[in-house]
C-alpha cells in the first residue's frame, strides 16, 4: 500500500531578502522551521512513501521551496502550488501552471475575512473557470464557505475540487464534530469534490487513539466514499507522532477495509491529482 501524506508544510527561517511572515500573514504552526530534510526523516519513521507538499501562507505565496524539494527528490515530494487568484498577473500563469516540474495544481485559501470576501465579490471567479479549461485541480481552505463552494463546484463540472481539513478549523472538540462536519457532507453530492481526512487530531482535546474522531471519519467515508477521502497530517501542527497519525487509519478506524485503507492513504489522491509516479 502506498502511503502519501496529502498535506505538510515546508518552510525556511527568516533572511534579510525573504522574511517568513508577510504583514498580516498568520503565525507558522510552531517557531522552527520544517525543512525537507528533518520532513525526509520523519517520512521515514513514520512509513510514509510520498508528501504533497503544501507552502504555508505565513511565507506570502512563494513555492521556491517546495520546487526545491521536488527537484532534489522527485520520487518522494509533488507540490500543490500557492497562486495569488486576487492579483490579476497571476492569470497569465495558470495556462503553463503544470509545467513545473511536480507542480500537481493549486491551494488557496479563504480562511481570513478579507479573503473570504473573494468567493463573493467576483475576485477569484476567473481562477474556478481558468482552473477548469487548463485542468488544474484545487485543494481550498475555506472553512465557514462551503455553500460558496458547493456553487463553485456545480457551475464547473470539471474542476476538480478538494476540501481541506474536512472543512473544519480551529478547535472543535468532539461533542461538536457531528455539527461542524454538516457543511462538508452536503458536497459529497458533487462527483468533482473530494475532502481531505487531514489534521483531524488537531480538532479534538484527547490522545491517541482519538476515539472521538471514528464515527465521524465513517460519516465522512460513507458520504464521499473512499476513493474521494484522502489522509493527511498538516505534520507541523501534529498533536501526536507522524507515526499514530498514519496508525490512526491503517490500523485503528475498524470500519475501513483493506480497499479502503488502500484508496484513502494514497491511491486515492495520486488519481485524482494524476500524479502517476507510483512505482
Amino acid at each position: 500500500m502506498i502511503i502519501i501524506d496529502s498535506q505538510v508544510h515546508i518552510w525556511s527561517a527568516d533572511s534579510p531578502g525573504q522574511p517568513s511572515r508577510p504583514p498580516g500573514a498568520i503565525h507558522a504552526h510552531r517557531s522552527a522551521p520544517l525543512g525537507k530534510d528533518e520532513l525526509l526523516g520523519e517520512m521515514d519513521a513514520a512509513g510514509v512513501d510520498r508528501v504533497i507538499i503544501v507552502p504555508p501562507s505565513w511565507q506570502g505565496d512563494r513555492n521556491d521551496l517546495a520546487l526545491e524539494a521536488v527537484r532534489l527528490h522527485p520520487n518522494r515530494f509533488a507540490v500543490m502550488g500557492r497562486l495569488a487568484v486576487e492579483r490579476p498577473e497571476s492569470q497569465a500563469l495558470v495556462p503553463t501552471w503544470r509545467n513545473q516540474q511536480g507542480m500537481l495544481g493549486v491551494r488557496l485559501t479563504f480562511q481570513r475575512e478579507h479573503q473570504r470576501t473573494w468567493l463573493t465579490d467576483g475576485t477569484a471567479a476567473w481562477f474556478w473557470a481558468a482552473a477548469e479549461r487548463y485542468n488544474i485541480p484545487v485543494m481550498v481552505h475555506a472553512p465557514g464557505s462551503m455553500p460558496q463552494l458547493a456553487e463553485v463546484a456545480g457551475h464547473h463540472p470539471g474542476l476538480r475540487l478538494i476540501i481541506d481539513h474536512l472543512g473544519l478549523r480551529g478547535l472543535v472538540g468532539a461533542a461538536a464534530l457531528g455539527e461542524a462536519l454538516k457543511p462538508v457532507l452536503t458536497l459529497a453530492r458533487y462527483p468533482n469534490v473530494a475532502v481531505k481526512a487531514s489534521a483531524l487530531p488537531c480538532f479534538v482535546v484527547e490522545s491517541y487513539p482519538f476515539r472521538s474522531l471514528h464515527a465521524h471519519v465513517c460519516s465522512v467515508v460513507e458520504a464521499f466514499g473512499p476513493r474521494r477521502v484522502f489522509w493527511g497530517t498538516d505534520l507541523s501542527r501534529l498533536p501526536c507522532t507522524y507515526r499514530q497519525a498514519v496508525t490512526l487509519f491503517t490500523e485503528e478506524l475498524s470500519f475501513l477495509s483493506d480497499t479502503d485503507r488502500e484508496w484513502i492513504m494514497g491511491r486515492g489522491i495520486a488519481e485524482w491529482l494524476n500524479w502517476h509516479q507510483l512505482s
